[in-house]
């Protein structure tokens, strides 16, 4: 291992249990187990996976100014977010730029947490100071001060119910994007693993499946992932890497920050809801850091999320052209991802989830993610990925794997 890596209190275990291991985001981190991406990913489909996210970084951010710190900054309008409720958006430069993208938590009128990308907590902690202007907000890096695990899949509530302390209490009215505990218990309503181990329990991931992300102190992030693992046993929850990680969130049409989206201006993409859109989408209903550049971004390039006619792929990059249908360059790929539980059926996309299947049906897979062209395109539209002498043929489409699982009530799942 590369001594320069930063570790998670999980490495030990990744490393005993045989993972294939990378540098990501400057973190020693688990690309896929002995199982493989191909059955990882279908475990998140088919019961539930278990992914260590302890990489990512949040900032704390309490004062009677927090809201407008936030509000200013941050590309979503957060003055109407509830407590226990979180959000999606993204931090921008004032060139319209994507910094991070990331997730906002209110805990209270006053008291915010924000999430955000491996090695991203001190940038956006230092973008949030630069932008105080005589503001009441208090910010705290605390990155390596918290833990995380995500269980994802059909059988996360079941399986999270053998640990918590009242899961009856807990799983009472959870919605999509809402939480319950807190990263101080001190100030918050504290929830409790059977242990005694508070936690903060957020309904929400980054798989398009209905699951869950457990924050946790680092010194207990061991004994929660064992325990997991223990009373998953009757599910098959499966540990999971981040390649299947990458495959999920491709499939769920999610965008793979410094990748899809990043030093380019953050319009014109599959993500219209992480910005305040006017209902005619002629401006914006708030002002916010950045948001005169995306207006005045005539000539921004133009992001797709496409879906191969196989599983074959190719490599993201600038060396994979992406050619019109007369052949013609007009961008490169941002995303190529291979979802191991999709398939093409009557021009429709189907997945192992969508009911009434015929019985006789295989998925294979399909080919998926984002490409950046420079010219509007339509749904539906051909285009040919090249890379080298390998080339795969392609269409635009709106959305990628179906009857994703996420949104749905929970009560579905207990």
């Amino acid at each position: 291992m590369n001594d320069s890596l930063k570790t998670t209190p999980l490495n030990e275990w990744h490393r005993n249990a045989g993972a294939n291991m990378a540098d990501f985001g400057g973190f020693d981190m688990p690309l896929w187990y002995d199982t493989g991406v191909k059955n990882e990913h279908l475990a998140v489909l088919r019961s539930a996976g278990i992914f260590d996210t302890s990489h990512m970084a949040c900032i704390s951010v309490q004062g009677a100014d927090s809201l407008e710190l936030i509000n200013y900054c941050f590309t979503r309008d957060i003055s109407g977010l509830a407590a226990g409720r979180c959000v999606y958006g993204a931090f921008l430069d004032t060139k319209g730029h994507c910094i991070d993208d990331a997730i906002v938590y209110r805990f209270s009128e006053h008291r915010f947490m924000i999430c955000v990308n491996a090695g991203m907590g001190g940038a956006i902690a230092t973008h949030l100071e630069d932008n105080l202007d005589g503001r009441d907000a208090a910010l705290k890096d605390m990155s390596g001060l918290l833990a995380k695990v995500d269980v994802q899949g059909k059988n996360a509530a079941r399986i999270l119910a053998g640990l918590l302390k009242d899961p009856d209490t807990v799983f009472d009215r959870v919605p999509y994007f809402s939480f319950k505990g807190d990263i101080d218990p001190d100030q918050g309503d504290p929830i409790f693993l059977a242990d005694g181990t508070p936690i903060l329990l957020s309904r929400s991931g980054y798989t398009g499946e209905f699951g869950f992300e457990i924050f946790i102190s680092p010194d207990a992030v061991v004994k929660l992932w064992n325990d997991l693992l223990e009373v998953g046993k009757p599910f098959d929850l499966t540990p999971c890497g981040l390649g299947a990680r990458d495959s999920l969130r491709a499939g769920s049409c999610l965008p793979l920050s410094h990748q899809d989206i990043g030093q380019f201006p953050f319009v014109n993409h599959p993500w219209d809801f992480a910005l305040p859109y006017t209902e005619d989408k002629s401006g914006f209903t708030k002002d916010f850091l950045g948001a005169s550049a995306l207006v005045s971004a005539e000539d921004a390039a133009y992001t797709y999320a496409f879906a191969g006619d196989s599983l074959r792929k190719v490599n993201a990059g600038d060396d994979t052209q992406v050619l019109d249908e007369s052949g013609n360059p007009i961008g490169k790929v941002l995303t190529c991802a291979t979802d191991m539980g999709i398939s093409w059926v009557d021009d429709n996309i189907v997945s192992i989830n969508t009911p009434d299947l015929p019985c006789d049906l295989k998925i294979k897979g399909i080919a998926c993610g984002f490409v950046m062209v420079s010219k509007a395109l339509t749904p539906g539209t051909r285009l040919t990925l090249k890379e080298g002498k390998r080339s795969i043929g392609v269409r635009l489409v709106t959305d990628i794997r179906p009857n994703r699982t996420a949104r749905l009530a929970l009560k579905n799942f207990i």
